[in-house]
């Protein structure tokens, strides 16, 4: 499927890679292919991203992420839901740091995981993977964009498409804003 990908697309992915690197993370998570299509700046899917979430209202995004990330990756949904069985979860968060530390819950620690030399993809970075290259064959594109991967991103149902939808960027969204980008490109 790789050889599909443009040249965006690649560096999005290989970006991810470095991301993850740069955590110390186990896996490269759907999080860190946000963060590296964040990182683009000349490409569809970052002119959507400027669009429809521009460099000043990143950091509120990263913060969400980080949130997140210290629930374990629960959603808000997720932490409803909990709630209604009489389960608080910032009170289990909360305990849980003050025994262990801040980010106790985020699940990734410096050297843990690979052992191949090469970092591997979570289950939801080889979902969003797979669903950008579904999402290019419904719009008959030949190849995988960076586009593709954000429109993936947002339709995974987890904090990475809840703290985008937050800022405003849905699968709706970003489709009319990569429309607009391709119409004005050609």
């Amino acid at each position: 499927m790789f050889e599909r990908f443009t040249k965006a697309a690649r560096a999005v992915v290989k970006g991810a890679v470095e991301h993850a690197d740069r955590a110390g993370a186990k896996a490269v998570t759907d999080e860190h292919l946000l963060l590296a299509l964040l990182d683009r700046d000349d490409t569809r899917a970052a002119a959507a991203l400027r669009e429809l979430c521009p460099p000043a209202r990143r950091p509120s995004l990263a913060a969400a992420l980080a949130d997140a990330r210290r629930r374990a990756g629960l959603s808000r949904a997720d932490a409803e839901a909990l709630a209604g069985l009489g389960i608080d979860v910032s009170a289990i968060v909360a305990r849980v740091e003050e025994a262990h530390g801040t980010g106790a819950l985020a699940g990734d620690r410096k050297g843990a995981g690979w052992r191949s030399g090469r970092r591997p993809f979570s289950r939801e970075a080889k979902t969003v993977l797979e669903k950008s290259l579904r999402v290019a064959l419904a719009r008959k594109d030949r190849e995988i964009g960076d586009e593709h991967i954000l429109l993936a991103l947002t339709t995974t149902g987890r904090i990475v498409a809840e703290a985008l939808a937050d800022h405003g960027v849905t699968y709706a969204a970003v489709d009319t804003a990569v429309s607009r980008s391709t119409a004005s490109s050609r």
